[in-house]
């Protein structure tokens, strides 16, 4: 799932030819082809229990924790491993973000479309959903790191399918998907730091990558906190919501009028509203 996700994003998000995308990642050009070719992500199966990995995962963490940024290759070539190295690589993909710092640049510096951050807010508000019942709904938040552009919607559940429909509902609302999608290790996301297959499916249509933040790190993503803060300070108190659909209504035009027209510094005193065109070229 991961792979094909990453072959579609490779080349349609960075124009990377086939022999090439071929190369990086050690698969054969037909199965390049063949997940260019398919709109649907490859269908899951459960992985056998156990894993030939398992017994030198001490030694993986041993080095990684003194060595961080160590390839794989040699890692292989220090535990003495023989064996297939893309399984290899797969496990040492999902342990070395628990010990790779997060380059301070990573939070400074954005390119144009290059990234958007995303979170789950829950506001202190019980919502009408009809016949007397009341219930406290997350909000999906996204916010371009070039621009500092906001937008957001409320949504059902904090299940994948309701984070992805109020992630496509976004992103189609915007017109253009950013060329990396920054995560929390959110449940229905990748809790375990490799995206879910409901994830990698979405980014692998979009032709974009998914970057999840390492575990015990909120400042990786800190530029959408700090916009929740924002909204529970500015937003939230004195208003009254009939419906979700009123709620996203009220927060759509504050955002417009309010949220996304004060100058922001690290932009160039200016707008994130001005700034946005840069963003979608």
């Amino acid at each position: 799932m991961e792979q094909w996700a990453e072959i579609r994003r490779l080349h349609r998000s960075e124009g990377v030819p086939i022999k090439e995308i071929a190369r990086r990642l050690g698969v054969a050009r037909n199965t390049v082809r063949a997940a260019l070719a398919s709109d649907t992500a490859p269908k899951y199966s459960r992985p056998a229990k156990g894993s030939v990995v398992d017994a030198f995962e001490p030694q993986i963490r041993a080095l990684l924790r003194e060595y961080p940024t160590m390839p794989a290759t040699v890692i292989a070539e220090r535990i003495g491993w023989t064996r297939s190295l893309t399984v290899l690589k797969d496990r040492v993909r999902v342990i070395r973000p628990e010990f790779r710092g997060v380059d301070p640049a990573d939070r400074v510096i954005y390119e144009p479309g290059g990234c958007s951050q995303w979170d789950l807010w829950f506001p202190d508000y019980r919502i009408p959903v009809g016949h007397n019942q009341f219930a406290m709904l997350p909000v999906l938040v996204m916010t371009l790191a070039f621009s500092r552009y906001r937008s957001a919607v409320m949504i059902p559940s904090r299940q994948g399918g309701d984070i992805l429909t109020g992630m496509w509902l976004l992103l189609s609302q915007l017109g253009a998907v950013t060329r990396k999608l920054v995560w929390d290790r959110e449940a229905a996301i990748g809790p375990k730091g490799t995206p879910t297959a409901l994830a990698a499916g979405f980014v692998g249509t979009l032709g974009t990558r998914l970057e999840l933040a390492p575990p015990r790190d909120p400042e990786y993503k800190g530029m959408v906190e700090r916009n929740n803060r924002f909204f529970e300070t500015s937003f939230l108190p004195g208003r009254q919501f009939a419906s979700p659909d009123d709620f996203t209504a009220q927060f759509d035009r504050w955002l417009a009028d309010h949220a996304n027209t004060r100058v922001v510094r690290a932009i160039g005193d200016r707008r994130p509203c001005d700034a946005l065109a840069e963003d979608l070229e």
